[in-house]
């Protein structure tokens, strides 16, 4: 598990290769075991597995590059009806994506996120283009494929940062 973690990279080039549906949903179904305020799981899931749907995300997000090689884009979205008070989708849907991330690294595929909260004008975009209820907030894009570029695990442990029973 924790070589998962280590070896986790975002990949920004695909290959041409097809992810099937099976590994999609074993990846989502991972993302819903993630915690949350109250189990309430604020959560929803667009996933885009068509070049045109994939396409669509592409063209909303200004630094999603990485989807002209990326065969599936899932999309992730805070339900306000659903969580614990306001505010909480965020970190709930937080814990699910990195979930997703983790899930698709131990099966052999890559990952990339994708912000789209805070950004008001794109979440304004995701919203319309989705044609999402008023609850439904647009949270995050995650590029999944078969990378085509290989990684180095940086050294990114730094003791300085931990701080024992006070600053």
């Amino acid at each position: 598990m924790l070589e998962t973690i280590y070896e986790r990279r975002s990949v920004r080039k695909y290959l041409d290769k097809p992810v099937d549906k099976k590994t999609v949903e074993e990846i989502l179904k991972a993302g819903m075991y993630a915690p949350s305020a109250v189990n309430k799981q604020p959560w929803h899931f667009i996933v885009c597995d068509t070049r045109e749907a994939v396409e669509r995300v592409h063209k909303l997000h200004p630094y999603s590059t990485m989807l002209k090689t990326a065969p599936v884009c899932i999309l992730v979205f805070g339900d306000t009806d659903l969580e614990f008070c306001p505010g909480f989708y965020i970190t709930d849907c937080s814990a699910a994506t990195e979930n997703i991330l983790l899930a698709a690294k131990a099966l052999g595929l890559d990952t990339c996120w994708l912000g789209i909260y805070p950004h008001k004008d794109m979440q304004e975009a995701f919203s319309k283009e989705f044609n999402l209820p008023a609850n439904v907030v647009p949270f995050a894009a995650i590029a999944l494929g078969y990378g085509d570029e290989k990684k180095e695990r940086p050294d990114r442990f730094d003791a300085g940062k931990i701080h024992y029973n006070k600053w």
